[in-house]
């Protein structure tokens, strides 16, 4: 019986494969699922991560009016359905809590760009992107998953073959090694 994972932990198991798109992992999981295969056995691990900020535009007092009244908007919609909840006869507190926020959030929205100093005068959107995604599968079905997608045309890199170490050999790394004694005639320093 399998046990849920802890988060936060990286999954036990073989790596089966790598991508390098997202989409291309999540297909191969959708060819396992397709084939009965035990999916919770297996994991997605995107390597690699990078954080990557789009510069979506200019940042103006216009748009900072725009973006704060929107904010706004929303905070007096939520203030206005509370206050029809708690038994207002109409829509009208709705519909003086979106107007208010309007105005409120447009206003504090141009009073912190001119506060930024020309500081960050561009919007952006941020997401964390991987590089590449591995294809993690438990030791016991690993050999199945293997065969499955081999079977459905995924190309799988050949196994892992970890070097043959000689243990019986003693170590390299930090081994002194004495020099051969020089070829042909030395002069004894001490003569003379």
């Amino acid at each position: 019986m399998s046990t849920w994972p802890r988060f936060g932990v990286i999954p036990l198991g073989e790596e089966i494969a790598t991508f390098e798109k997202y989409e291309e992992v999540q297909r191969a999981v959708d060819v396992l699922a397709d084939a009965q295969f035990p999916v919770q056995k297996v994991s997605i691990i995107g390597t690699d991560l990078r954080m990557v900020e789009r510069v979506t535009g200019r940042m103006t007092f216009g748009r900072a009016a725009f973006s704060g009244a929107l904010s706004g908007m929303w905070f007096g919609l939520m203030i206005g359905l509370l206050w029809l909840l708690l038994g207002a006869q109409d829509f009208s507190p709705v519909l003086l809590g979106v107007s208010v926020g309007a105005v409120f959030g447009g206003l504090f929205g141009v009073a912190a760009h001119a506060m930024s100093g020309g500081k960050r005068d561009f919007t952006s959107v941020s997401q964390v992107v991987a590089t590449r995604y591995g294809l993690r599968c438990e030791h016991d079905v690993a050999a199945r998953c293997r065969q499955v997608l081999g079977e459905r045309g995924f190309r799988l890199p050949t196994a892992y073959q970890p070097p043959v170490v000689d243990l019986t050999e003693p170590p390299r790394y930090g081994e002194r090694i004495t020099p051969a004694p020089p070829s042909g005639p030395v002069a004894d320093e001490n003569a003379g």
